[in-house]
This record gives C-alpha cells, structure tokens and sequence, in this order.
C-alpha cells in the first residue's frame, strides 16, 4: 500500500499555528516522522492561502526538501500556489492534488502538471458535485478526466483516479457505491490507472474515538477491491497491521483472519456474513456493526456500536 501522509493539515490547530510561526523544526519533524512511520509521499495541505501563497508554497516546499526525499502532494485550489511550489522541487516527482471534471481545473491543473512532470490526482467529480453511484463516477473518469489528459498528451501513468471517499455521517448511500467505483475503475484503461482515495474522510463528522475502527474496516474492503494508494494516517499502527495482514495473507490470528474474510468476500461481490465474525469477542462484534454501517445496511448513528 502506498501511503501519502496526511498529517500536515491546516485543519490541524497545531499545523494552522505552526505556520502562522513559520516553525520549521515542527514541519521538519512531522514529516520525517510520517516517513519513519511508512509514509511513500507527504501531503500537503495548507488551504490556498489566498493572501501569501507566493511566499509560504515555495517556504513549506523548501522546508520539508531539507529533511525528506518523497514526493510531495500539493493540495490546494490555489492553481498559482501550486505553481510557485512546483518552482522549488527538486526532488522527487511531486503530485498535484487535485483536479477534477470542472471545466477550468481540469484546462489548468493537467497543463500545470504537465509543464512540471508531476503527478495528478483526478477526482470523480464536475460541477454539479459528486454523484452517488459508483457508474456515474466511472462515466466522469472515462468521458471527462481521461480524455483531457490524452488530449495534451499527457503520461497515463502520472494519473491517479481518486472516485471520492464522502462520511459514513450523513452521506452512507456513498460508502458501497465507492467501493464499486474502485473495483470498477481499474478496468476503465488498459493498463489500468492507478486509483487513490483519501481514507479518512469516511469517518468525517464520527466521534473521535469511533474513527479509526471504520478507516480500517473500511480499507480491508478497499483493498477487497484492489485499493493500492491511499491518503492516510501513517500513524495508526492498527491500520499498518491491517495492510500488513492483508498483503501478506496472514490469518495467523482472529483479527487477521477477520479482516483477510472482509477482504475476500469483498473481492468476490459479497457481503461480510455474521458466521465470519466471533460475536462473543467484543473486538470482532465491533468489526461486524461497522460493516453494516458502511454497506449502508444498518443507518448510521454515533452510537451504533452499542446498539
């Protein structure tokens, strides 16, 4: 599993101060630390700075070149922004995060890219937002996003399909259909494009401590479907032993034979079944709810565990 940080946030109190001080040491030593932790590329998202993008891009990009040698993911809407960062990589293949169907980001950022010799993220999405059904997020990568790179001649291979991860609160019809948008994608271009999600978002607006659970459970049925790139916490140690346990086919504990049986049967279009999981073991009761809620069979509440 490829992994992009997604530590460095200005949604982040800590991150949002941090620049307002310019504390490099802090930027310096998150990053390295998401390295160390397993992280292949670092996002990073410090809004589109409308006021002083055209010192603090090339500022970060500089400050993180210093301790780190992967990729970074520039994540902003600020298409200027972009650029004046792209100015001072030097190293690694930077990516762009993100373009989408919308008409002008989808006639600048490839532009942009191609200018640099990044990397894309293309999201499923156009004007009108994002719709719920994994085809019609499909038919936007297909007629909208993969034409325009082919129109300027752009590597396929430095385009990466993110179909849009959305909460399990308040938008839980989104949640399966994803994980068909995912198994789908990759047999929209031959080869197949790489495909990307931003893992997290879908326990957005849940309870802190409910969070990491439905990330992982989550991503074992991501990676069901092939899920290979993902924009996530490298942090989470429980969510490393899950790609661990999946990659590596371990099922030489309970919670590795759980996770491997939701990989599985999401791979093959099934659903989860009660029989794969020891109700009597709180861990895998927990593991059981959560793939109710995000197959969208059982609706969502902040207390579904212990319904």
């Amino acid at each position: 599993m490829y992994i992009i940080g997604e530590n460095i946030h200005i949604v982040s109190e800590k991150v949002k101060e941090a620049l307002k001080n310019r504390d490099r040491e802090f930027f310096m030593e998150l990053a390295v630390r998401q390295v160390e932790a397993g992280a292949k590329a670092i996002d990073v998202n410090l809004g589109p700075r409308k006021k002083d993008w055209e010192e603090v891009f090339p500022w970060i990009v500089e400050t993180l070149e210093a301790v780190v040698d992967v990729p970074l993911s520039l994540d902003t809407t600020n298409i200027n922004g972009m650029e004046a960062a792209l100015r001072k990589i030097t190293k690694a293949q930077p990516i762009l995060n993100s373009t989408s169907a919308e008409l002008e980001r989808l006639e600048k950022v490839p532009l942009l890219a191609k200018k640099y010799n990044a990397k894309v993220i293309a999201l499923t999405m156009g004007a009108s937002g994002i719709p719920v059904a994994a085809d019609e997020r499909v038919r936007i990568a297909v007629e909208q996003l993969i034409p325009r790179f082919l129109e300027i001649d752009f590597p396929m291979e430095d385009v990466i399909i993110d179909p849009l991860v959305l909460t399990v609160s308040g938008c839980q019809e989104y949640c399966p259909e994803l994980i068909e948008a995912v198994r789908m994608l990759q047999f929209a271009w031959d080869p197949p494009l790489t495909v990307s999600v931003g893992l997290s978002n879908v326990s957005n607006a849940v309870p802190a401590a409910n969070r990491p659970l439905i990330n992982r459970v989550y991503l074992a049925m991501l990676m069901g479907v092939g899920l290979q790139m993902m924009i996530a916490n490298p942090f989470d140690q429980k969510q490393n032993q899950v790609i661990e346990w999946i990659e590596n086919k371990d099922t030489s504990t309970p919670l590795a034979r759980v996770y491997n049986k939701i990989a599985e049967r999401t791979a093959a279009g099934e659903e989860p079944q009660m029989e794969d999981f020891d109700l009597s073991d709180p861990e895998q009761a927990a593991i059981w709810k959560t793939t109710q809620i995000l197959l969208n069979k059982v609706i969502y509440a902040d207390g579904y565990l212990s319904q």
